[in-house]
């Protein structure tokens, strides 16, 4: 199975590969300029399955935006330096954004359903997990429509049509890439709809893992109980992030497996909406950060 991988940027395609990245980007002038970069080298622990998908998570988040940045940088005029400073606030507020409208703002508004967690742990997590799939759905649809959002997604479309190519052993030009599909089991799209079911199944146990650390935790008031569970599921996302990426893993090793269809199907789907169809240039572009990794 490849291990080549990547994410759509501002007029451009970010490539992984083992350690290399290569961001390729078209510029305005017309040129395509490429960024290599490469991942630290880990301790062996991080590449055991689990484990690997904590790490991949966070590098994900950290060179993606990284990548990100650097090419909405090259569209203006002027180039500013990229600063660790600047990856780490806009890291902070994407992820603060995203535990209060997917994580927090389901989790209250299931507090109102009558429906009690610590008794109806299962039936709890179930209405609090479509409430959080309609945000993540809705999110990507309005998002979807917006223009510079479009071409971002026709360069998915671009990133994932050169990746079959390439696993598919044919040679990386325009002409071969076309044929491709825009929808990869192994999307990061798909790692979002894994991440919504298995959190239903994971954040279900937290009650009990509650009764087990402190005793008394039914005696609490209702209140204190979600000051306990609350920060249990933020504490539970390495946890589910793990197990999403190994589900994830699966479905690229065995991917004419009748369950592991049946797992990447969501996913698959939502590349509907997330991945277009790419023109020339952009083939051309997310062909440039491929070979950069080879």
């Amino acid at each position: 199975m490849s291990n080549v991988g990547g994410q759509a940027v501002i007029e451009g395609v970010m490539m992984r590969n083992k350690g290399k990245v290569a961001t390729a980007v078209r510029l305005p002038n017309g040129k395509i300029k490429i960024k290599k970069d490469r991942v630290r080298k880990r301790h062996a622990v991080w590449t055991w399955p689990f484990f690997r998908g904590v790490i991949n998570l966070w590098d994900m988040l950290f060179i993606g935006t990284k990548s990100l940045l650097w090419s909405a940088d090259q569209q203006l005029d002027e180039h500013e330096k990229i600063t660790k400073k600047d990856i780490f606030f806009t890291l902070l507020l994407t992820f603060s954004f995203a535990v209060l409208f997917f994580i927090a703002l389901p989790y209250v508004l299931t507090l109102f359903s009558g429906v009690k967690e610590e008794i109806s742990p299962v039936l709890f997590n179930l209405i609090d997990g479509i409430i959080r799939g309609v945000f993540v759905l809705g999110y990507i649809y309005i998002i979807s429509h917006f223009k510079d959002i479009k071409r971002v997604f026709r360069y998915h479309g671009a990133e994932h049509k050169t990746v079959y190519c390439y696993e598919a052993e044919k040679k990386l030009n325009v002409k071969n890439v076309k044929k491709f599909s825009t929808k990869h089991p192994r999307c990061g799209t798909s790692f979002i709809i894994l991440v919504l079911i298995i959190s239903i199944f994971i954040f279900s146990f937290l009650p009990l893992l509650a009764k087990l650390i402190y005793q008394g935790f039914l005696m609490l008031g209702f209140w204190k109980q979600k000051l306990i569970l609350f920060p249990l599921r933020i504490l539970s996302i390495p946890v589910i992030a793990g197990i999403s990426y190994e589900g994830l893993k699966l479905s690229g090793k065995y991917p004419d497996n009748i369950i592991v269809k049946w797992i990447a199907k969501p996913g698959l789907l939502l590349q509907k909406i997330t991945t277009k169809e790419p023109d020339k240039k952009m083939i051309e572009t997310a062909i440039k950060a491929l070979k950069a990794v080879l």
